[in-house]
C-alpha cells in the first residue's frame, strides 16, 4: 500500500514493462552465447584453415614440359614418301620418311666390287710372301755358310803358303850348301885329292837339292793359288750373301705391301658397311613414341642434318613449377603433389622429383645484373620439377606448354 501511495496506481504499460524485462535479459544472454559460439567457430575454423593452407604450397606459374625430339636426315637425297601426317601419334621405330635408295644401292654394289678386288690382291700377296721368305732365307743360310767355309779355306791356304815358303827356304839353304860342296869337290877331284866317287855323290846331292828347291817353289805357288781360290770363293759367297740380304729386304718390302693390302681390305670392308648404313638411313624412323610435327613433304631434296620432323613424347612429360624462394622452406624431394589442369579441370597425381640448382633468370640468355648499384630486393622463383605418377597421362591430356596449378603437400 505504501508503494502504491508513493508511486501512484500502476498503469497497463507499467505492467507490460515488468513482464518484458526478464525476456530481454534472456535475449541478451542468448545473443552473448551465440556470439561466443560464432567466435569459437571462427577461431577453430581459422586454425583449421591456417593449418590446411600451410600444409601445401601452390603456384600458378607452372607449365607442362617435355623433351622434344628433332628428327633430321642422316643422308641427303630425294624424299619419295612421307608416311605420317601432322599431329599423328606414332610408335618408336615407325618409318616416318623414305628417301630414294637407288643411289645408295649402287654405292653398295660398288663397295662390294672394291672389297672383292682388295681381297684378291691381299690373297695373292699372302701366297707369295711365304714362298719368297723361305727361298731367300735358305739362300742367305747357304751364302753365310759359304762365307764361313771360304774364310776357313783362306786361313788354311795361308798356313800352307807359310809352310811351303819355310820348306823353300830350307831347300834353298840345303841347295846352296850342296852347290858349294860340289864346287869344292870339283876342284879337289881335278887335283885328285878326293876320289871320283865322292865327287859323283856331291853332284847327285847338288842335283837333288836343286830339285827340292824347284819342288818347294812349286809348293809355294800351289799354296798361293789355293789362297787365291779361297779368296775367290769368299768373294762369291759374300756376293751371294749380299744378294740374299737384298732378297730379305725385298721380302720385307713384300710383307709391307701385303700388310698394306690387308689394310686396304679392311678399308674397303668399312666402306661397304658405311654404304649399307647409308641405305638404312634412307628410311627415317621415329626415335621415340609420340605425336609428330612435320615440315617435310614428298618431293623435297633434303641435305644431311636437315631437320624434317619433331616428335613430342607425351608419355614423358613433367611439370616445371616456378615457386617463390619463400615457398621452398619446407619443400623436399619426394613430397606428394596434385596438378590441376586448366584445360580439362582434371587433377593429376605426382611428386617432387628435383629442385633446380639456381633461379630461373640465371639460366636465361642474358641473366640480370645489378651493375648500377640500385638494388631492390625482389622475391625470386626457382624451378621445381614434378613428375607424374605412372599411368596418370595415359590419355595424353597433358601437352607441353600447357598451364597448370600444382599443389605440393609439405607434410
Amino acid at each position: 500500500m505504501a508503494e502504491e501511495n508513493r508511486s501512484g496506481p500502476r498503469t497497463d504499460s507499467d505492467k507490460e514493462a515488468a513482464e518484458d524485462r526478464p525476456e530481454k535479459h534472456s535475449n541478451q544472454r542468448r545473443n552473448i552465447i551465440i556470439g561466443l559460439v560464432v567466435v569459437v567457430v571462427l577461431v577453430v575454423g581459422g586454425i583449421f584453415l591456417w593449418r590446411y593452407l600451410s600444409s601445401y604450397e601452390s603456384t600458378d606459374d607452372a607449365q607442362v614440359d617435355a623433351h622434344l625430339y628433332p628428327v633430321s636426315a642422316r643422308v641427303s637425297g630425294y624424299v619419295t614418301k612421307v608416311n605420317v601426317a601432322d599431329n599423328q601419334y606414332v610408335e618408336k621405330g615407325t618409318v616416318l620418311v623414305e628417301i630414294d635408295p637407288k643411289d645408295y644401292e649402287v654405292g653398295i654394289e660398288e663397295a662390294k666390287a672394291n672389297l672383292m678386288n682388295a681381297e684378291a690382291t691381299a690373297q695373292s700377296m699372302n701366297i707369295t710372301v711365304p714362298i719368297t721368305t723361305v727361298n731367300t732365307t735358305s739362300q742367305l743360310s747357304v751364302a753365310t755358310s759359304g762365307v764361313e767355309d771360304a774364310n776357313t779355306g783362306i786361313a788354311t791356304a795361308e798356313t800352307q803358303v807359310a809352310a811351303a815358303r819355310a820348306q823353300l827356304e830350307a831347300a834353298q839353304a840345303t841347295d846352296v850348301k850342296a852347290q858349294s860342296d860340289l864346287g869344292r869337290y870339283k876342284m879337289l877331284v881335278e887335283k885328285q885329292e878326293v876320289s871320283q866317287q865322292v865327287y859323283d855323290q856331291a853332284v847327285a846331292t847338288a842335283k837333288s837339292t836343286s830339285a827340292n828347291v824347284a819342288a818347294a817353289r812349286d809348293n809355294v805357288a800351289a799354296a798361293q793359288q789355293a789362297v787365291q781360290q779361297a779368296r775367290s770363293r769368299l768373294n762369291q759367297s759374300q756376293a751371294n750373301r749380299q744378294s740374299a740380304v737384298s732378297g730379305l729386304q725385298e721380302v720385307s718390302s713384300t710383307k709391307a705391301r701385303a700388310r698394306a693390302a690387308i689394310a686396304n681390305v679392311q678399308q674397303k670392308r668399312a666402306a661397304l658397311e658405311q654404304a649399307q648404313l647409308n641405305l638404312q638411313y634412307a628410311q627415317i624412323v621415329a626415335p621415340v613414341s609420340g605425336e609428330v610435327n612435320k615440315t617435310v613433304v614428298e618431293g623435297m631434296n633434303v641435305q644431311q642434318g636437315q631437320q624434317l620432323l619433331t616428335v613430342v613424347p607425351l608419355e614423358e612429360v613433367w611439370i616445371t613449377a616456378n615457386f617463390k624462394e619463400t615457398q621452398l622452406k619446407q619443400m623436399r624431394v619426394g613430397q606428394r603433389a596434385d596438378i590441376h589442369v586448366d584445360s580439362s579441370g582434371r587433377t593429376f597425381r605426382g611428386h617432387v622429383d628435383s629442385i633446380a640448382g639456381a633461379t630461373g633468370p640465371l639460366f636465361s640468355l642474358l641473366p640480370p645484373e645489378n651493375a648500377t648499384g640500385n638494388y631492390v630486393k625482389i622475391v625470386q622463383r626457382i624451378p621445381v620439377k614434378i613428375i607424374l605418377e605412372p599411368g596418370e597421362n595415359q590419355e595424353h591430356q597433358l601437352r607441353p606448354g600447357m598451364n597448370v596449378v600444382p599443389d605440393v603437400y609439405l607434410q
